[in-house]
């Protein structure tokens, strides 16, 4: 048994130093003449690398159109009424169009509360004029109002990605 424990006194001892050692700024910054050591990678951000970029992707290798179209234009109404957060519908969403059903989902839940009834979607209309585009418009019955949606989708890293969007 220990000494200090058995007569019932308290033994402390000195925390040790964890620090790290200080360096004077004239000894960081001096240059050595040994060879410098690259603790990291370096990358190049502004480079155009087409490795990561999106790829572009065939009608053959894209679902049907239609029903995309016509759950997308539900989607995004819900989102600009502010039934629905915008993030549901940002994969399918280039970063513009995303950025203005953003925009407008915060004037909709400004606007307050308003009927919780999901948009109806009517018919659905789909052009194909190039490989790998779709141009589409849908009907859409919401809060009474019967809207028109036009879409313009890209196949990108194989599935359909709306890069044009208007609401009338």
């Amino acid at each position: 048994m220990n000494r200090a424990a058995a007569s019932g006194t308290l033994l402390v001892l000195p925390v040790p130093d964890s620090r790290p050692p200080v360096r004077p700024a004239d000894e960081i910054f001096a240059a050595s003449g040994a060879a410098v050591l690259q603790e990291g990678l370096a990358l190049d951000f502004d480079a155009d690398d087409e490795v990561f970029a999106h790829q572009s992707t065939r009608r053959l290798q894209l679902p049907d159109p239609v029903p995309v179209v016509g759950a997308l234009a539900q989607a995004f109404v819900e989102v600009m009424s502010g039934l629905r957060p915008p993030a549901q519908v940002s994969r399918w969403a280039a970063p513009e169009v995303y950025a203005v059903l953003s925009r407008r989902s915060v004037v909709a839940t400004r606007r307050g509360p308003t009927p919780r009834r999901p948009a109806v979607v009517r018919r659905v209309v789909v052009q194909e004029p190039a490989d790998g585009v779709a141009e589409a418009c849908a009907v859409v019955v919401h809060h009474d109002r019967v809207r028109a949606v036009a879409l313009r989708l890209t196949g990108l890293d194989g599935r359909w990605i709306v890069t044009r969007l208007s609401i009338g």
